[in-house]
């Protein structure tokens, strides 16, 4: 998941007030939060922003410095922190706990909290319920699910009960299963109709933002031209307002990154080094200045109290 990477001054305006200038959110803390409001502003304006997976406090706190406005707590957490093979096993409370810590690293960051698998699918007020938690106990400002048109039953329920949706349309990893494996959507020229039918009917039930992943650039070009509200693109082409990736193909962390989300550092490579570093510190015990020391008087005391 690769977007390409932008400047603070061509990403989205922070503040609500549509007559203010486009500001760009990062330390300093005059400039107001991200809010849904301001990144429809953008998608107006016809301003790109950037979207990021988290999953952490520390990690939050250094993306906001960076001017990311966006950050998914994403179910992929399943697969970068619990070392699963796919996005199926991200516990609910597990989530929301995550969704928490990211706030609170970021507050400033408008943070989409990902509905996991089995948390609205079983019925449309389990949906309600648990998408509230992630609007109360994580602090999300809107949650993620992963639908097609049928869902639009529950979108409208989520949208009247004041909770903002992001309807994640074409390719479903929570679906891959039934697909055997991971796949493009809206490669045929009725499946690209569906999917552009489902957007529609995804606004009309009350979704504030739409996330299109793994998608022809031709089908993601033609669901932006009808869309009302801002479209975040996940290897679904440049045409979106806001693109999103795992930050962890882009640190260099994973085993293999999909061709829009190539590395842009090294991190793998910078942890192998510094590890050996440390266990070569640990094996020689060169591990720098100790800072802790008794004072002369108390040394005195320790040694006569050790004699007895």
């Amino acid at each position: 998941m690769q977007p390409t990477r932008e400047s603070p001054e061509t990403s989205v305006p922070q503040c609500d007030d549509c007559n203010a200038p486009p500001k760009w959110s990062g330390p300093d803390s005059s400039i107001a939060p991200v809010s849904i409001r301001a990144l429809q502003r953008a998608t107006r304006e016809g301003l790109k922003f950037a979207c990021l997976t988290c999953y952490d406090a520390t990690s939050a706190r250094w993306l906001e410095r960076a001017g990311v406005p966006v950050l998914l707590v994403g179910d992929t957490a399943a697969e970068m922190i619990l070392g699963f093979p796919n996005t199926l096993h991200a516990p609910l409370d597990f989530l929301i706990t995550l969704t928490a810590a990211v706030k609170r690293g970021a507050p400033k960051c408008l943070v989409m909290a990902d509905m996991p698998f089995m948390s609205y699918q079983v019925e449309d007020a389990e949906g309600v319920r648990n998408a509230g938690r992630f609007m109360t106990e994580g602090t999300a400002d809107c949650v993620k699910l992963e639908v097609d048109r049928s869902f639009a039953p529950l979108v409208t329920r989520l949208s009247r009960a004041g909770i903002p949706v992001v309807a994640h349309i074409g390719s479903r990893p929570q679906h891959a299963k039934v697909q055997g494996g991971y796949y493009a959507a809206g490669k045929t020229a009725a499946s690209a109709v569906d999917l552009v039918e489902d957007a529609r009917v995804m606004i009309e039930a009350g979704a504030t933002m739409l996330l299109v992943e793994a998608t022809p650039v031709e089908v993601t070009e033609e669901i932006v031209r009808r869309s009302t509200i801002p479209v975040i693109g996940c290897g679904a082409g440049a045409a979106c307002h806001g693109q999103v990736v795992v930050t962890s193909d882009l640190l260099g962390l994973t085993a293999r990154q999909p061709p829009f989300a190539l590395p842009l550092v090294q991190m793998g490579a910078m942890l192998d080094e510094m590890a050996k570093m440390w266990r070569e510190r640990v094996r020689t015990g060169v591990l720098g200045e100790h800072p802790y020391a008794l004072s002369e008087e108390e040394a005195v005391e320790f040694r006569r109290r050790m004699q007895h």
